[in-house]
């Protein structure tokens, strides 16, 4: 993006709530912010049907699933023809494995639907 090579993001949605914020995939808030920066348009297509009328506040209402901690603190690979596990952490260091997201509606520039491009916001 900060060379002028990407023109239009699009991603997807887990769940879209109706002020326009987005929870998807951890590490989509971050390419939103650097779209932002580069003044790159960011889309977000979805079906209608997965928009959610019901929650207001995207910090307090939209649950962020957490995965087990070993998914970022151990590997596997092999050794001596055997599949062995390796700590990549110190052995006590607390790790957090979130999979999600949420990004704010500021940050997305249309929601793409079955029913055409609409803007990110009520």
């Amino acid at each position: 993006m900060q060379h002028g090579e990407v023109e239009l993001v699009i991603t997807s949605s887990d769940q879209t709530i109706y002020t326009a914020e987005i929870c998807i995939k951890i590490g989509t808030y971050l390419k939103a912010l650097a779209a932002k920066d580069n003044n790159v348009p960011f889309y977000v297509a979805l079906p209608s049907s997965t928009f959610n009328w019901e929650m207001k506040d995207r910090v307090k209402e939209i649950p962020i699933e957490q995965r087990d901690a070993t998914e970022v603190s151990k590997i596997q690979g092999l050794q001596n023809k055997q599949i062995k596990q390796a700590l990549l952490t110190p052995k006590d260091s607390p790790a957090a494995n979130y999979a999600l997201d949420v990004t704010p509606a500021r940050l997305v520039t249309g929601l793409i639907t079955e029913r055409g491009i609409c803007q990110a916001n009520e």
